[in-house]
């Protein structure tokens, strides 16, 4: 809830001038409430529309579970670091 806002300022702001990829680096993230979902959904669907892709990366098992329970898993681009 805290963070929501600024996230989407930072992504709008990117997608100005759209790259091929935006990388979201979600190691650092312990909760997120269905503001927090939604804003991902929203980010994804905006990236979506600017030619660019939104991709969740380093997304831990909490996050993970939260998105499988509301089966937003499959709408969003999820890229998750194997260790060797």
């Amino acid at each position: 809830m805290l963070t929501a806002a600024q996230l989407s300022t930072v992504v709008n702001e990117v997608l100005a001038d759209p790259p091929p990829r935006i990388v979201l680096d979600l190691a650092g993230v312990t909760f997120c409430d269905s503001q927090g979902l939604g804003t991902l959904v929203v980010l994804s669907r905006k990236a979506s529309h600017a030619q660019s892709l939104l991709v969740l990366s380093n997304v831990g098992d909490f996050l993970l579970r939260v998105l499988d329970i509301t089966g937003l898993r499959s709408a969003l681009m999820i890229r998750n670091e194997t260790a060797p």
